[in-house]
């Protein structure tokens, strides 16, 4: 049992008025913009757009300037905005095959359809400190060389395979119904796949990543190869009822990830290769990737596989990604247990009186 914490209201005022001091940080040093949050930490904007289903670069800017940068508290104060907005339509499916990519590579075809497209990546980075960075500048040139704002659709490198009945197609799993909304309604388990890839796409990066990770040190038969990742922009559209057809409405990043696994198939299935998926908001391929592999491993009662490892068990690995809830069970430790230990303090010294009679 704990209480709601209560204290004085002057106590509860200064705190609040050290952490705006906190978040301000010295006043010699030119205030953080959200802007500049917006612009040069963007893969943290998308991180906390993702972990908070809600594609808006400049709040969530403005989220992780609120919380000094804390990712997982910035999520908390965007989704917690996001709970205040209204349903206004249901949007269709984007559509990742019209994708304006401004990265794409595959890593099982040396000559990949449509070409590799290396885009912004750290790939080719040394990993050392630049120091040059301590000084401002002027900002970089773009020059063709450099330019990502490529204006071009490129198939996904796995079509041809899936022609020939080689990879599975990306379709609903049979018997899967129509995705419900886990915003909207509280997820129930055993969840279809659409489910899990909604939680999955909303859950924390490093929970994620480290169920991937677990996949590959053998705690899930899984063999993956990257047969497609993408980073780049596509429409959202929209059907209104008054004219029956859909038009766009506006464009968001995002990134996918097809990721491709061995399969030895069944008396009723011919061998083919299976797909994990992943789909986050913005540039995070990391997340993306590891998305797909968790996906995969959580597959393995569909194709018969035998169940061994907690990575392919729904039921751990969905509701603990959950950042917020993680978070705040967690933390609540630090509110008043006063009655519960009392009661248990109580107990021990009987206890220890028992023992030393």
């Amino acid at each position: 049992m704990y209480i709601a914490v209560k204290g004085g209201e002057a106590a509860i005022e200064a705190s609040r008025a050290l952490l705006a001091a906190a978040r301000r940080g010295d006043p010699a040093v030119r205030e953080l913009e959200v802007a500049q949050i917006r612009e040069q930490l963007g893969l943290l904007v998308d991180r906390v757009m993702a972990e908070a289903s809600l594609y808006d670069p400049e709040l969530a800017a403005l989220a992780l300037k609120q919380a000094r940068g804390d990712a997982v508290e910035a999520v908390f104060l965007l989704r917690a905005y996001r709970t205040t907005l209204p349903l206004l339509a249901t949007t269709e499916p984007i559509d990742t095959a019209r994708m304006q990519v401004r990265r794409r590579v595959s890593a099982i075809f040396k000559d990949l359809p449509g070409g590799q497209l290396l885009g912004p990546t750290y790939d080719y980075t040394q990993r050392l400190l630049d120091f040059s960075l301590l000084d401002t500048g002027p900002a970089p040139r773009a020059t063709d060389a450099t330019d990502d704002s490529h204006d071009t659709t490129v198939p996904h490198a796995l079509e041809a395979l899936i022609a020939e009945g080689l990879v599975e197609a990306s379709a609903p799993s049979d018997g899967d119904p129509a995705p419900p909304d886990i915003t909207r309604n509280p997820p129930v388990f055993p969840l279809p796949r659409s489910a899990r890839l909604q939680m999955l796409a909303r859950a924390d990066e490093g929970w994620v990543l480290g169920m991937a990770y677990a996949t590959q040190r053998g705690y899930a038969h899984t063999h993956p190869f990257g047969g497609d990742i993408r980073y780049g922009a596509v429409a959202v559209e929209l059907v209104p009822d008054e004219l029956g057809f859909p038009i766009v409405v506006g464009e968001i990043e995002v990134t996918e990830c097809q990721m491709v696994n061995q399969f030895a198939g069944s008396a009723s299935v011919p061998p083919q290769f299976t797909c994990g998926y992943g789909l986050v908001y913005g540039h995070g391929e990391r997340k993306a990737m590891a998305m797909s592999l968790v996906d995969r491993a959580l597959r393995a009662d569909e194709f018969g596989e035998d169940v061994t490892a907690p990575v392919q068990q729904q039921e751990f690995v969905l509701p603990q990604g959950d950042s917020i809830e993680a978070s705040g069970f967690v933390q609540h430790l630090k509110l008043p247990h006063y009655v519960t230990f009392e009661s248990e303090l109580q107990l021990i010294r009987k206890l220890r009186e028992e023992f030393d009679q």
